[in-house]
C-alpha cells in the first residue's frame, strides 16, 4: 500500500467504525489498520523518517516508539542546551475532554529531553482560560514538574518581546513569549482539534500560544496570519502531534467527552506543514474536513515551511 493508502487505512471512519466505551468513541481494530505495523525505510536514500506515525499505544511509548525512528532524542537536543517545551494548555479542562495536549506525553518528552542533557527544561503556554486553573487541571503542570520541568506563565505582557516577521502578509511582527526567544531549542507539542474559526488546530496553530496579542490574527485574516507567525525564525526543533484523544467537534474546547474520540496516534517530524497535513488527513475521517478548508497549511507550504505532499516523504509506520 502506498502513502496515500496508509494515510487512507490508518484514519478513523468515523462513528460507524468505532466502539463507544464511557461516551467516548474509540478505534476499531480492523485489518485496515495493519499497515501501521510496517516500518519502512526509504529505499532511495535509506534515510531516517521524514515523519513518524504511530498507533494503538499509550501516549509515553507512543513517543518513545516515534523518537527512536529518528535516531532519539540526542539527535535534537546537545548537553548543556536550554530547552522550551510548548503544549497547548488552553483550557481549564480535564485530560478527558481533549482540550489540551496530553500531560503523559509532556511528561516522558521532558524526562527524554533531560536524559539527552539539556541543562534546564520549561514549560509553557499562553492560555485562553486563567492560566493557574488551565494548569493545574489539565494535569501539564504536575506531569510537567514531576519529570524535571520548570513551568513558567504565559499570562502578562511582560514576558513577552516584540520581533519582527520580515516574510509575513498580514502579521509583519508579533510579541513572543521570552521562553521561546531566550532558550537554545524548542519543541512543539500540540494535540489534535476541531476548531471553530480556522478549521484545524495542529501544529501550526499552536504558534499563537507562543504571542501575546492574538486577537490580531482574528481581527485580520486568521489563517494567514497563522502561516505568518510560523515564518519565526526560530523554528521548532520537533513538532510532536498529540492524537491520543483528538477533539472531532465543538473545538477548540469543546463541551463533553462526546465529543472527544479515542485515537491513540501520535505524530512526529521536523516538518510543521507535512504533520499538519498528515494529521489532518487522520483526522478528516472523524468528520468532514478537507485539506482546503485549512487554509493555514498550504500558506505554509507556499512559504517554503514544508511540504504537503506526503508521496514525497520518508514516513515510518508503527502499529503498537
Amino acid at each position: 500500500m502506498d502513502r496515500r493508502g496508509f494515510l487512507k487505512a490508518a484514519a478513523i471512519t468515523g462513528v460507524a467504525a468505532a466502539g463507544v466505551v464511557g461516551g467516548i468513541y474509540t478505534l476499531k481494530r480492523s485489518d485496515g489498520l495493519d499497515i501501521l505495523t510496517q516500518s519502512v525505510e526509504n529505499q532511495q536514500t535509506g534515510n531516517t523518517a521524514d515523519l513518524v506515525a504511530v498507533i494503538g499505544g499509550e501516549p509515553e511509548e507512543m513517543f518513545r516508539k516515534a523518537i527512536a525512528e529518528v535516531g532519539g532524542m540526542g539527535n535534537f537536543i546537545k548537553k548543556g542546551q536550554k530547552v522550551c517545551v510548548k503544549p497547548n494548555i488552553g483550557w481549564d479542562k480535564k485530560p478527558e475532554l481533549a482540550a489540551n495536549t496530553n500531560p503523559q506525553l509532556v511528561g516522558e518528552i521532558v524526562r527524554q529531553a533531560l536524559t539527552a542533557g539539556a541543562s534546564e527544561v520549561v514549560v509553557f503556554d499562553h492560555t485562553c482560560d486563567e492560566w493557574t486553573k488551565c494548569y493545574k487541571n489539565s494535569g501539564i503542570e504536575a506531569a510537567a514538574k514531576k519529570a524535571g520541568a520548570k513551568v513558567i506563565p504565559g499570562n502578562d505582557e511582560t514576558y513577552y518581546r516584540e520581533i519582527s516577521l520580515p516574510r509575513g502578509k498580514s502579521l509583519k511582527n508579533a510579541k513572543v513569549h521570552r521562553a521561546i526567544l531566550d532558550c537554545d531549542v524548542w519543541i512543539n507539542v500540540p494535540i489534535l482539534k476541531h476548531h471553530g474559526g480556522a478549521n484545524m488546530t495542529i501544529a501550526m496553530k499552536n504558534l499563537m500560544g507562543i504571542v501575546w496579542d492574538r486577537r490580531i490574527f482574528h481581527i485580520r485574516d486568521l489563517q494567514q496570519c497563522i502561516a505568518d507567525s510560523c515564518t519565526l525564525e526560530k523554528k521548532p526543533i520537533l513538532n510532536i502531534v498529540d492524537s491520543y484523544r483528538l477533539l472531532k467537534q465543538n473545538g477548540p474546547q469543546g463541551k463533553s467527552e462526546a465529543d472527544v474520540v479515542l485515537a491513540k496516534a501520535l505524530f512526529l517530524s521536523q516538518d510543521i506543514v507535512a504533520v499538519d497535513t498528515a494529521a489532518t488527513k487522520f483526522f478528516n475521517q472523524t468528520r468532514n474536513m478537507p485539506l482546503e478548508h485549512v487554509v493555514h497549511i498550504s500558506h505554509g507550504q507556499d512559504f517554503n515551511l514544508g511540504t504537503m505532499d506526503i508521496d514525497r516523504l520518508n514516513v515510518k509506520r508503527i502499529r503498537m
